[in-house]
């Protein structure tokens, strides 16, 4: 089934309805592991919207050619090989942060988030509409990522991308899984309390049942 929506409503519903992390919660992994520091939460945030849109993309143009049948390893290996361009451009560009998080960027293949979008949307739709799809859900995931490694770097080590923010002395959990899973729950909980108040349950989590 074609799209209906406008190019903006479809990078709002990525952002806010449709929220990866916080909505759907789905691609969980590095809302644990990588937001310890909001250099590496960002950075992986930014490694999953460029992965995003260019799979969509990649599919949508795709559409007419790929057989029914193999469609999903299709998929898989246009994934991959995106995956496999953003590894390598990290390692060269960013090495620092991909000597912490390179394991995680290679997991970027194996988010369920990705393949749903490809299967459910871009190999349905047309490139441009694909492309926002695909925008709206990776600035999603950019965005859950940041607030999470905000509050986690932030409270756990009183910096702010490597700054000194807070003199007193951090609370250590923040920084640890158990951190991880404590400030992910406590904002996805909090976000759906706002779309239940504010917005009537309408989202991921709501009357969509999605």
């Amino acid at each position: 089934m074609s799209n209906t929506k406008t190019n903006w409503q479809l990078v709002r519903e990525g952002i806010l309805t449709d929220n990866t992390i916080f909505r759907m919660a789905i691609s969980l992994c590095p809302s644990i592991a990588v937001t310890s520091s909001l250099r590496n939460g960002f950075l992986m945030g930014a490694a999953v919207l460029f992965v995003q849109v260019m799979v969509n993309m990649t599919v949508s143009a795709m559409r007419n050619v790929i057989h029914p049948k193999i469609r999903i390893p299709i998929f898989m290996l246009i994934i991959s090989a995106w995956v496999s361009v953003t590894d390598m451009g990290m390692a060269a560009f960013a090495r620092e942060a991909y000597r912490q998080m390179g394991l995680y960027i290679e997991l970027i293949v194996a988010f369920a988030s990705i393949l749903a979008k490809a299967e459910l949307f871009a190999s349905k739709n047309k490139v441009v509409p694909s492309m926002f799809e695909g925008f709206g859900m990776g600035v999603g995931f950019l965005i859950a990522l940041c607030i999470i490694s905000f509050f986690r770097e932030l409270l756990g080590r009183g910096t702010l991308w490597g700054l000194e923010i807070i003199a007193a002395k951090p609370l250590l959990i923040m920084v640890l899984p158990a951190g991880g899973f404590l400030t992910t729950g406590l904002l996805m909980g909090f976000f759906n309390w706002v779309d239940m108040h504010y917005f009537g349950g309408k989202g991921a989590g709501g009357a969509s049942g999605h």
